[in-house]
């Protein structure tokens, strides 16, 4: 797969996000997607989607454990675009299964735990390319990566249009396009998952403090991007 991701890095070389998105979506039609948390820079990518109307299909992962604050900002980008988010729900049956066996706040004990229900395996099915908000400054471990990789669980190259923005970068694009975004990350929030596994972080504190942090720094992530033996959220 390294010719692949190799193609793929010589096919965007020298493009803006816009100018990527768009030749990818070109290059694997209808086979495309987008996964919004509705973080500061993933409403920058859904922002340049839709406001250019590129073909690829966004979508989010509905746990039902979401902050209101986040259900807000969804519908609000809804509202502004006029486009479709396409929430991925974990089955029920799977679901019910988990909590009656082992309760409703077994994520808070183990990473295998927490990856027991499985939407992001549905979501991603039959795809080429996923696209994230990945940056490189958000953690060390993603200073290690490219913005562009095979990621081996889902078969998929993966292409991270901001990765080597700054958060600063991506506040001015989200000022200067009057994004809308999510008003917990003007509470101290610089990331945002379900309600139980997310808090605010203190000034000076890491990123990712916020976020799953009853665990050790390397195991504390969401386990949507797996690098080099670590979960990445």
């Amino acid at each position: 797969m390294n010719e692949l991701v190799a193609d793929i890095k010589h096919q965007i070389s020298g493009l803006d996000p816009i100018e990527a998105l768009s030749e990818l979506a070109a290059h694997s039609p209808g086979k495309i997607v987008f996964s919004t948390s509705f973080g500061w820079e993933d409403q920058v990518i859904s922002h340049i989607i839709f406001s250019n109307n590129i073909p690829i299909k966004v979508f989010t992962l509905e746990t039902g454990r979401l902050f209101p604050e986040t259900y807000y900002t969804w519908n609000r980008t809804m509202d502004i675009y006029g486009k479709p988010i396409h929430a991925f729900y974990p089955r029920h049956d799977l679901l019910e299964e988990m909590v009656n066996q082992k309760g409703p706040t077994s994520f808070y004990e183990s990473v295998e735990n927490r990856k027991e229900v499985e939407p992001l395996s549905r979501a991603l099915a039959g795809n080429d390319c996923w696209i994230t908000g990945i940056r490189a400054e958000q953690s060390a471990s993603r200073q290690d990566m490219g913005n562009v990789e095979w990621d081996e669980p889902h078969q998929l190259i993966k292409f991270h249009p901001l990765f080597d923005w700054t958060l600063n970068e991506v506040k001015a694009y989200i000022r200067l396009h009057d994004i809308p975004y999510n008003p917990l990350h003007d509470r101290g929030f610089p990331s945002i998952g379900c309600a139980p596994c997310t808090r605010a972080v203190q000034p000076g504190e890491d990123f990712r403090s916020g976020r799953w942090w009853w665990e050790d720094q390397s195991k504390k992530e969401c386990g949507l991007h797996e690098v080099s033996g670590e979960t990445l959220g």
